[in-house]
């Protein structure tokens, strides 16, 4: 418990007083809560001795109403202070959380984390959120009430606590190997919640495909079997834990038993009086009560070290280094972009090959070859999605890693293959590109974008809400949508990863008029497969297993033969990259 509220402690930041000035108040519940059992005595021992009187009487109901009213503000406060806390230092944890993530590498994104991402802010993050504070001021309440109860046998006698405290330290030991198990099903339980995360989104996102290829069953049975899985670890959980809390209840039992055997020894031998007898006995079978409730929660704590495990691993992956103070300096004579032997590994397997090349000012230059050969990876370390293991890629002369990676963005604006847009109004899709716009500069956006007329015929123009991922669209217009956004965000630079390979004939000839109006006199690097798109470049690149083999202009490289015009020959052939929408 202890090292569970340090970990709190260490994130809650600004929260951190409010937290701990919430412990003082559990503490002054906790002692109020056991005064009217001294009191009880009290009465108890005027009674016994004569001595009790009107007044006296008066006075000890006044004394245990107050206490009760003092119990009462007092968790009161302590609930206001740490329920509160424990929601605004998860809320803050989260958006560290996002800011973390948009500055990790993309590669950590591609290599099945989204489970992980997900769960933790889905299941974990959540389960502590809604449990750290209420267990944390529990916890306290009945470690601070054991404690004011031991010393009040104690108070009655020396003997009677320390068989108190011996049965308190035999509980201890127990609960010390309860935890040590639960510590270990606690982390297998979360990690087979991630697991049934990724098998739940890989089901939907590939639903339209396993329907596709009759696959339902196949799929069903995967996703079933994470579900029986992580009953079964939840079982398994559950099975490990009884044993433990049986032999805490037994613990209890013989612990409050041994305490009232001691005391009527005790009474018998006349080293207890009448009185004080008597108050024991009140209350012995509820003295280890409040220990008892202490480990009834011991299992939510458990599982909440577990959760925090993972968040904090989340948050010990490596950050792209984003320290560069350097500014993109204005347009001259250097090349707009530049890679000079550049070479790039995903881990231990290099896929770039000491790339260099140039694209100047207000150029198009295109990137060919077959699929796996490096092409995207050569737009990704343009963008800092990656870095690049050695060499430099340069923007005007300047090593982009020496630059912020804001300001970086801000040169460069992306045309996906795969669109996403959020579920949101097209409006704000569309001004995710630059939110001072106006409305006037994001409704010329849509139009230079030619999207602007079946926008206005949908049911609230640009104030209609899209599905998420935009699915309420065709793949054409989320296009047009995502290319009026990088129109409005009007950056020098712009990437074209395959813009048009998925989308049909009408579709297209309305996407490359609003790619002509994003790439007007801007500097473009192209990724494509049809030649319509490219063949007028300024560059072409053929790429190859992450070598650029071939580097000239279209007719050029037709002259040359080689790896360009193969794939020219072989596209020609199957009626797809050549034609392109002539066919």
């Amino acid at each position: 418990m202890i090292g569970f509220m340090r970990r709190i402690l260490g994130v809650a930041g600004g929260y951190k007083r409010r937290i701990q000035t919430a412990f003082v108040f559990s503490f002054l519940k906790s002692f109020l809560s056991k005064t009217p059992i001294m009191l009880g005595v009290l009465v108890l021992a005027s009674f016994y001795e004569g001595t009790m009187t009107a007044d006296r009487c008066l006075q000890c109901g006044i004394a245990m109403a107050v206490c009760v009213l003092l119990q009462v503000v007092f968790h009161h406060i302590a609930d206001r202070l740490q329920s509160a806390a424990g929601f605004m230092v998860f809320s803050d944890m989260r958006m560290e959380l996002g800011a973390h993530l948009r500055r990790m590498p993309m590669g950590y994104f591609t290599e099945g984390n989204i489970g992980k991402i997900s769960s933790v802010l889905s299941t974990d993050m959540v389960f502590i959120e809604e449990n750290c504070m209420t267990v944390l001021a529990d916890m306290m309440s009945y470690v601070f009430s054991q404690a004011i109860m031991i010393a009040i046998l104690f108070y009655f006698n020396v003997w009677i606590g320390l068989t108190a405290a011996a049965v308190t330290g035999v509980i201890l030991l127990i609960a010390r190997g309860m935890k040590r198990e639960a510590t270990a099903d606690s982390q297998e339980r979360q990690e087979q919640s991630e697991n049934l995360t990724e098998a739940v989104l890989d089901f939907i996102e590939g639903i339209g495909i396993i329907k596709t290829y009759n696959l339902l069953g196949e799929k069903s049975k995967e996703l079933t079997e994470n579900f029986r899985q992580s009953c079964e670890t939840n079982i398994h959980f559950e099975e490990n834990h009884s044993p433990w809390q049986r032999r805490l209840n037994v613990a209890y039992g013989v612990g409050a038993a041994a305490v009232a055997a001691v005391s009527l020894y005790l009474g018998r031998l006349g080293m207890l009086n009448a009185v004080n007898l008597v108050g024991i006995l009140l209350f012995v079978f509820d003295l280890f009560g409040p220990v008892k409730a202490l480990y009834t929660q011991a299992t939510r704590l458990t599982v909440m070290n577990s959760c925090m495990d993972r968040i904090e691993e989340v948050f010990r992956e490596r950050e792209l280094p984003d320290g560069g103070e350097d500014r993109i300096p204005e347009a001259s004579g250097e090349p707009e972009v530049e890679f000079r032997n550049v070479s790039f590994a995903y881990g231990e397997k290099e896929v770039l090959h000491n790339i260099s090349l140039q694209i100047s000012r207000n150029s198009m230059t295109a990137l060919v070859g077959p699929s796996g050969g490096g092409k995207s990876t050569i737009a990704s370390l343009l963008t800092r999605f990656w870095d690049v293991k050695s060499g430099q890629v340069l923007i005007r002369g300047k090593d982009i890693r020496t630059v912020k990676l804001r300001e970086l963005m801000d040169h460069i604006s992306m045309v996906f293959q795969r669109v996403y847009l959020f579920q949101d109004s097209i409006y704000n899709n569309i001004s995710m590109g630059r939110p001072d716009a106006s409305r006037e500069e994001v409704m010329e956006a849509a139009k230079k974008a030619r999207c602007y007329d079946f926008i206005m015929a949908l049911p609230h123009g640009f104030d209609t809400v899209i599905g998420e991922g935009g699915e309420t669209l065709s793949g054409g217009e989320k296009q047009r949508i995502s290319i009026a956004r990088c129109i409005l965000k009007d950056a020098p630079i712009v990437i074209l990863d395959e813009a048009t390979a998925s989308v049909d004939a009408d579709n297209e000839s309305y996407i490359q008029e609003a790619i002509s109006e994003l790439c007007r006199g801007k500097t473009l690097l192209v990724i494509a497969h049809r030649l319509n798109t490219i063949r007028n470049a300024d560059q072409i690149l053929a790429v190859s297993e992450g070598r650029i083999v071939q580097r000239g202009t279209h007719e050029e490289l037709m002259e040359k033969g080689g790896l360009y015009r193969d794939f020219v020959t072989v596209r020609e052939n199957s009626r797809g990259w050549y034609r392109g929408r002539e066919k």
